[in-house]
């Protein structure tokens, strides 16, 4: 028996659009580890590969391996019934043909039931090899989303290089030709590395690097900022400002009961006290905290559109548009894209997401095909 809760329906509507131009039949392997999916498109020339992890269900239950097939147009029609952040369960009984699809709304009591028909589809699983890229580039989703279709209104084929300069997406149709570079955003091109596709551990490992390296940064900072105004503060400054410290934290006590002072000590706080007003005036070290928070935030903004590339050597190949378009409609789901290449062998674009990821295999294209 599978029965598998979803805490919002929208992902999985997502990801069905996302391929459903692409795959019309497809089975949904399930198990124990969770459910993934393998089709290439009618002409050969695509391969996409899905996968939802068990984890990544409020509930998941797979008693043994089995296959749902599924027409995705049907399903896409029975997801539309449901609203995007409705809690979605997916059941299935052993050796059964038909889908059921629960739809609970957060809001109200609604609860909505739909049963589809699964189909008997002959598909083998594809093993993929682990491919050692030659180049990768990691840019936002939204960026190649723009790129792709702006070139498709010249030509039906893009040329993607990979080189020291950058990563140029080129075009070449009969009224117009275009072209779009994008530089490094980070420092120099890493080369002479060795380039496969990310793992979820992988994901994981960098997040609690950059997390570290961020409280360091922050750490380092406030501690030289602390060391810069003890620097510029002379000794009989550091004295009238414990004065001043003295009369700042308590005013009230000033105001209902005087202490008994000599009109010497009476002076010179008066006179230590128009000093440091008029330091005070021209210091503001209280800015100093909002001023670290905010390049916090531009530099979590930098690294959301930042355009990153590894590459271990030149790489040039060309492409159909068309296929680009389809899978770029998976940028709803992540917020960046990988494009990694190597000469001669299918392109990989990868959107990972925190339930799984959907990975694009698009063969090049060969003198004038």
């Amino acid at each position: 028996m599978l029965e598998a809760k979803l805490s919002e329906a929208g992902t999985l509507k997502k990801l069905l659009d996302a391929i459903k131009e692409l795959v019309t039949d497809a089975n949904f392997e399930c198990n124990e580890e969770g459910i993934v999916l393998q089709a290439m498109d009618n002409s050969h020339v695509a391969l996409v590969s899905v996968k939802f992890a068990a984890p990544a269900f409020k509930r998941y239950r797979c008693d043994r391996p089995m296959p749902l097939g599924v027409n995705l147009t049907s399903l896409t029609k029975v997801l539309k019934c449901a609203k995007d952040d409705d809690i979605c369960t997916l059941k299935a009984a052993d050796e059964a043909d038909v889908l059921n699809l629960v739809y609970e709304a957060k809001n109200s009591d609604r609860i909505a039931e739909y049963d589809m028909k699964l189909m008997d589809i002959d598909a083998d699983t594809l093993n993929i090899p682990e491919t050692e890229y030659d180049a990768r580039v990691t840019l936002p989703s939204a960026e190649f989303t723009r790129i792709v279709r702006d070139l498709s209104q010249l030509g039906e084929s893009v040329r993607i290089e990979v080189s020291k300069e950058g990563v140029r997406f080129a075009s070449d149709g009969e009224a117009a030709n275009g072209n779009v570079l994008l530089r490094q955003s980070d420092g120099s091109h890493i080369t002479g590395s060795t380039i496969k596709p990310k793992t979820e551990a992988d994901d994981e490992e960098e997040e609690e690097a950059e997390g570290s390296s961020r409280k360091k940064a922050k750490v380092k900072k406030e501690k030289n900022d602390d060391d810069v105004e003890m620097e510029d503060d002379d000794k009989d400054e550091d004295k009238e400002k414990e004065d001043e410290d003295e009369e700042d934290f308590q005013p009230k006590e000033n105001e209902d009961g005087e202490e008994e002072k000599d009109d010497e000590g009476e002076e010179e706080d008066s006179g230590s006290k128009k000093r440091k007003k008029k330091a005070n005036g021209t210091s503001k070290p209280s800015k100093k905290p909002k001023t670290s928070k905010s390049k916090g935030k531009a530099t979590e903004d930098e690294d959301s559109s930042s355009v990153v590339i590894e590459m271990n050597q030149h790489v040039s190949l060309t492409f159909s548009l068309k296929y680009l378009v389809n899978f770029s409609k998976s940028a709803s789901l992540s917020p960046k894209v990988q494009l990694m290449m190597s000469n001669d062998v299918p392109l990989l674009v990868a959107y990972d997401f925190n339930q799984g990821y959907i990975r694009y295999y698009l063969a090049p294209k060969i003198g004038d095909d």
